[in-house]
């Protein structure tokens, strides 16, 4: 079955449902906002403009100093880092996915992630520390989709919920 609705942020993505399990019992999906090119059930086409997409604030929140987006800062990579916090989903010669689940309290090392896109699946509060020292923190509302160009950061969960969402990593060519 496929479905496509307008976002909160007026950006359109379409959803793939074969009935899986990747949703804790849920429906498998695959967003494909800023993809790119169209994949899976739906010939639906990314921006041209990645940028335009979604919560401008949003996406703002999750860039990185300029000092820490650019250049390899951190090489680590978060499955190795945070093994019990990131899990593989998918891979293939162009993306992976991952998902990530943390508790309250709970701090990751140092890693780095190629450009990607985040879909909250659950609402959370976050801090990124990146290696300049400086730090942004977020409030995420479950069904949250930005674009987070490369960078290397340490997270931290400063909310009072779980923190649930899939990374879809574009891999660096």
């Amino acid at each position: 079955m496929t479905s496509t609705r307008t976002a909160r942020a007026g950006e359109r993505f379409t959803r793939c449902v074969d009935g899986g399990g990747l949703l804790r019992g849920a429906r498998r999906f695959v967003v494909l906002l800023l993809a790119p090119a169209a994949v899976g059930c739906g010939a639906s086409r990314p921006p041209a403009n990645p940028s335009s997409a979604g919560d401008v604030r949003a996406q703002s929140d999750m860039t990185a100093p300029p000092s820490t987006s650019r250049g390899v800062v951190s090489s680590a990579d978060p499955t190795v880092t945070d093994p019990d916090n990131y899990r593989k989903v998918m891979e293939n010669e162009k993306t992976r996915v991952l998902r990530y689940h943390d508790v309250p309290g709970t701090r990751t090392h140092q890693h780095r992630h190629p450009d990607s896109v985040l879909y909250a699946i659950s609402a959370f509060r976050r801090r990124l520390e990146f290696p300049d020292g400086t730090s942004k923190e977020r409030t995420f509302r479950a069904g949250d989709v930005m674009w987070i160009p490369a960078q290397s950061h340490a997270g931290e969960n400063i909310g009072d919920t779980d923190t649930e969402v899939l990374l879809i990593e574009f891999k660096e060519e």
